[in-house]
């Protein structure tokens, strides 16, 4: 063995190593999975410059860069570093350095599609690194919810929402993307269980796969009701939806499920009433009255901000730095009269919507090579016929909801929210990437598309 074959092997066993604990270190180490996060990202391009070795079945090459969604994002890229350039933008070397990094979250997510999930042992242990993280999630909840506290001795947030194992109410938002395929996952086994035993297909799905998969999906919206989180509650209603459109077994399912909100938000009002305030009576005074909110005053700031600088923005974390300057604080006729638009009360870190944020960083140009990188995306994890399809249509519906318009959001590049979107971004776009590994699962009635390819790229 060369020297470079065994430096392509001790890449192999790091990278497919980082990939495997990249969940983990989500969920508990954001420092380590800033570690991993870089790690999969160069070790990508020196894996890509390596090129095989003696081995044929071990080439990466560079052929994933000529992907159109690798191409739209380092368009994205490219022109977030020219808009945060001294003159340009604000011109802070801090806001420069971080436009330059941004670039690690779609390597990460390629070094996962072509690099570390190419085998498919790999990605059947991802799957349930990921089940296992889930499940982690629900029993921390539950507890929580029974006993008043979590397995860390956390308590409910003062608002009476759920934290999960955490101090503070974050879980919700990344366990309401990891359910959507780990949920589906579970949809096909009992379809797969029910076709085992011989029952004809239609009355297996009237009978035990429709009453499973409806138990299912109840007990996920009722953990997302209980847990009280407003934004991740409707996502959560929403890739549900997006999940019975392309997997037919489960449309019954996501009838019931949606019969039963009501219900469930109704004993959330007397099983936990602060949680309850949250969800609802909150949320419905902030919509009747939108504009006069935090929410619409962001909203209207950035809009200001993007009508100054409307070529380029102001550069990286542009909302940031920019926010409190006094020639931003007015209102809009056609959206919020506020004399100051809020003044510097409503600065925050970001504009709370991956849209506007990238609006204001890179101005109208950013927002439509953003948006064409969220469709590139899309396009690319569209799930077509092909093995495990349950699987890659929830992991679909995470990134959809994840870059849903119409919603609060928080930093686009922010870990641990957006290392889990662009780690499940990469875990489908490898689904997607290898689908000869299985033959198709059995199912019944996936949304119709083009026959099975072999491979993409």
């Amino acid at each position: 063995m060369t020297r470079t074959d065994r430096l392509i092997s001790a890449l192999d066993r790091l990278g497919i190593g980082m990939t495997l604990l990249m969940p983990v270190f989500l969920t508990h180490g954001r420092v380590f999975s800033e570690i991993a996060m870089d790690v999969l990202a160069i070790g990508l391009l020196i894996r890509s410059g390596l090129g095989s070795g003696h081995s044929t079945e071990a080439r990466i090459g560079w052929g994933w860069g000529r992907q159109f969604w690798v191409r739209v994002a380092l368009l994205w890229w490219v022109w977030q570093i020219v808009c945060s350039l001294p003159h340009i933008g604000l011109g802070s070397s801090q806001a420069l350095t971080q436009a330059c990094l941004a670039i690690r979250f779609p390597l990460m997510a390629a070094a996962m599609q072509v690099w570390t999930l190419r085998l498919p042992s790999v990605r059947g242990a991802m799957r349930w690194v990921l089940v296992i993280c889930c499940l982690y999630f629900v029993l921390q909840f539950v507890i929580q919810a029974v006993f008043g506290h979590n397995l860390f001795g956390y308590p409910r947030y003062i608002d009476g929402t759920l934290t999960g194992p955490y101090a503070h109410p974050r879980a919700a938002a990344p366990f309401s993307r990891l359910v959507l395929p780990v949920m589906m996952l579970g949809c096909a086994g009992l379809v797969a269980r029910s076709r085992s035993q011989g029952i004809p297909p239609a009355r297996a799905i009237r009978l035990q796969g429709f009453v499973a998969m409806s138990l299912l999906a109840i007990a996920v919206m009722a953990l997302m009701v209980l847990a009280g989180q407003r934004i991740p509650t409707v996502l959560t209603v929403l890739g549900i939806a997006v999940c019975a459109a392309f997997y037919r077994p489960m449309r019954p399912a996501a009838i019931m499920a949606a019969c039963s909100l009501p219900v469930l938000v109704l004993m959330v009002r007397f099983l936990a009433p602060q949680a309850f305030h949250h969800l609802v009576i909150l949320a419905a005074d902030q919509m009747t009255h939108f504009w006069q909110s935090q929410y619409g005053q962001v909203f209207t700031r950035a809009i200001i901000m993007a009508q100054y600088h409307p070529v380029t923005g102001l550069g990286y974390d542009a909302f940031r730095h920019a926010c409190s300057h006094p020639i931003y604080h007015h209102g809009l006729p056609w959206f919020n009269t506020e004399v100051d638009g809020g003044g510097r009360t409503i600065c925050v870190q970001h504009a709370h919507n991956h849209y506007l944020q990238a609006l204001t960083n890179a101005g109208v140009p950013g927002l439509f090579l953003f948006s064409g990188f969220v469709f590139a995306c899309l396009r690319a994890l569209w799930p077509w016929r092909g093995a495990h399809q349950a699987w890659r249509i929830g992991l679909f519906a995470a990134f959809f909801v994840q870059e849903w318009p119409l919603a609060s959001a928080s930093d686009f590049l922010n870990l641990p929210l957006g290392g889990w979107a662009f780690m499940l971004l990469g875990v489908g776009l490898a689904e997607a990437w290898h689908r000869i590994d299985d033959a198709p699962e059995p199912e019944a009635g996936t949304h119709a598309g083009s026959p099975i390819v072999l491979r993409q790229g």
